[in-house]
């Protein structure tokens, strides 16, 4: 007679358990039967009981439905662009828990009709930067220029300073991303200096725009020389910025980081910028300036590829508006602060963990403020437990200096120390 216990259970009677039904509820069907089969198969062959194969699924379940874990930033660099860049608030990630749903991103209630697509986050934009005529929102810094392009220079030359001709991640380039978009480049100066005669030299009856890019990821030192906005607000074309990092007004940590506002100010025509660096919200393309210009772009066919959706809205809308983003608290938080929670942690560890809180050095990253140096503090630990830490839930990613591992606070949430502690705990033990 054959083993009971090798009995193996139908798919359906296991399906059934009720211990499972928050795991299909939460993944789907699909995935929670793809954990089901090699659980059955262990079971046919003798490996396990029958009683043990919910539990065996229970343990092969994902934590999400999605591939992407969550990880700790402890690296010392602020806007991290292998993390995603800019970390979203609370208030952020409310608004796009509200706007998974049905919405009226492009209706009016009111009426019943079809409404401006995204126009509070609109609006919420045009109130951050009130020196701006109008403003538009893409889905990044890269289309934001590329609709420049295509709606203001197509078939027609843009002036721009050899030094400016930068790239950007990933072996993208702005030259070749403006000349794809049927623009003709006409370069000026040299890598290191140009001035604003050589950008008059250049205009002529071909010329759509003068544009200056702020080299967001390197710096230039030495033998200089650039124009800036209110030089080249006294030729006779537009002059449009792009300022790369989203600030959109001065930053007292980060002084020489070009702002929408300065540089609307300083005579501009348009300002172009990410929304997911300093700025502190959500992958998106910033367009801020004179009205005309920005309804042409509007109405461009290519601006319908460019077209952002609901949840960016939601987001960036709700950074706007909201509390302050934690790119924000990063670049306000003193390093005696940060001191102290390191030490809190370092103490918390105790003696039989190599632990010690130091001062350190962080930068903000992810194509912004270049060369700055922000005052930091960093719980150091054995180079070993990198990569233990790395694989932890949740990770925690650190960098590694002189053979320790630092884990630097200053881009954590303090609400994140004591996993911290739990993750350097469990890793020392293994």
């Amino acid at each position: 007679m054959e083993d009971p216990r090798r009995l193996v259970p139908r798919t359906d009677v296991v399906l059934a358990d009720p211990r499972l039904a928050p795991g299909i509820e939460r993944l789907g069907l699909t995935r929670v039967k793809v954990a089901l089969g090699p659980a059955l198969t262990r079971c046919r062959a003798g490996d396990i009981a029958p009683e043990d194969v919910v539990d065996e699924v229970l343990g092969k379940l994902p934590e999400s439905p999605g591939g992407l874990r969550p990880v700790i930033n402890a690296t010392g660099v602020v806007v991290h662009t292998n993390l995603g860049r800019a970390p979203l608030s609370l208030a952020a990630r409310e608004a796009l828990a509200l706007a998974a749903g049905s919405t009226d991103v492009e209706l009016d209630l009111a009426t019943g009709q079809r409404g401006p697509r995204g126009r509070s986050a609109l609006a919420a934009l045009a109130r951050a930067v009130p020196d701006a005529e109008d403003v538009l929102i893409v889905n990044n810094g890269a289309a934001a220029l590329s609709l420049v392009a295509h709606a203001l220079a197509w078939g027609r030359e843009i002036v721009v300073a050899r030094g400016e001709l930068v790239e950007i991640g990933n072996g993208f380039r702005i030259p070749d991303l403006l000349e794809s978009s049927g623009a003709v480049l006409r370069e000026v100066g040299t890598t290191n200096r140009v001035h604003l005669a050589d950008y008059a030299d250049a205009i002529s009856d071909a010329t759509a725009l003068v544009l200056k890019v702020h080299p967001s990821n390197f710096t230039v030192a030495g033998f200089t020389a650039s124009a800036g906005a209110a030089q080249l607000a006294t030729l006779p074309v537009p002059v449009v910025v792009d300022i790369g990092s989203g600030l959109l007004q001065p930053h007292r940590r980060l002084p020489r980081e070009p702002d929408a506002r300065t540089s609307l100010r300083a005579g501009a025509a348009l300002v172009t910028a990410s929304g997911d660096k300093l700025l502190g919200g959500p992958q998106s393309g910033l367009v801020l300036g004179r009205a005309e210009m920005v309804a042409r772009m509007r109405r461009h066919p290519v601006a319908r590829a460019f077209r952002v959706d609901k949840l960016t809205l939601a987001a960036l809308e709700a950074t706007l508006e909201g509390p302050p983003s934690p790119v924000a608290l990063a670049l306000s938080t003193t390093r005696g602060e940060l001191l102290d929670r390191a030490r809190a942690i370092s103490d918390a560890l105790g003696d039989a963990i190599d632990s010690e809180a130091v001062p350190t050095t962080a930068m903000v990253g992810g194509g912004g403020a270049p060369g700055v140096e922000l005052e930091s503090a960093a719980v150091t630990l054995p180079e070993r437990l990198a990569r233990m830490l790395r694989t932890a839930r949740p990770a925690v990613l650190g960098r590694v200096d002189r053979g320790r591992l630092l884990l630097d606070l200053i881009a954590v949430d303090p609400s994140y120390d004591a996993s911290i502690i739990d993750a350097v705990r469990n890793s020392s033990r293994e």
